[in-house]
């Protein structure tokens, strides 16, 4: 015996949500930091970014000289690249903040914080099917915060025509963070039903 299963979700404005490893701050348009290890301008840039400490321009300055004269491994000048793409995504620049997220792919490839946050870029430029792409990296890598690139891959899916398929994934979000309260906003919107 087969069952059909039919899955509805009402319409809503979904703000996608991006998160990264070791700190997640969520707000409708949340960001993330990756950690810069030891001292210097980037951990000053990590924390700006980390705790929104200073005018966003100031902090955008101290990335980007941190990025230009401070002598930075490999991890903590793509790190950098990163958290100042997260800022500058913060500021609606969503171009800036993918050029970021490219650099830092360069220099370290297998980060999955910032194909998490790259995902969101594309989010919010509406550019859905270059976010699934992104996500599906992230998935891949296995990234900390895993549970947010099934909740943003879902917010793609739907925004894509795929409903039964973002369902299944904000139903994996939940599994993978039962506490996380946006999944369960947007679970509530679906009704699923079987034949």
């Amino acid at each position: 015996m087969f069952r059909t299963f039919i899955i509805a979700a009402a319409a809503a404005l979904v703000a996608p949500v991006a998160l990264v490893a070791l700190v997640a701050l969520v707000a409708p348009a949340a960001s993330a930091q990756v950690t810069v290890i030891g001292g210097g301008i980037a951990r000053d840039c990590y924390e700006a970014v980390k705790f929104s400490l200073g005018r966003a321009n100031d902090t955008e300055e101290l990335c980007t000289r941190a990025l230009e004269v401070e002598a930075l491994n490999i991890s903590n000048k793509a790190a950098t690249y990163t958290n100042r793409g997260v800022l500058r995504m913060r500021q609606g620049d969503y171009d800036a903040a993918l050029k970021d997220y490219a650099a830092a792919k360069r220099i370290k490839p297998g980060t999955g914080a910032t194909w998490l946050n790259e995902g969101a870029a594309y989010i919010f430029k509406k550019d859905y099917n270059s976010a699934l792409v992104s996500l599906e990296k992230t998935i891949e890598l296995n990234s900390e915060d895993i549970y947010a690139a099934y909740y943003n891959r879902a917010i793609a899916k739907e925004q894509t025509g795929d409903v039964q398929g973002a369902y299944y994934d904000f139903v994996k979000s939940k599994e993978l963070n039962p506490d996380f309260a946006a999944t369960d906003r947007q679970l509530a919107r679906f009704t699923v039903t079987t034949n």
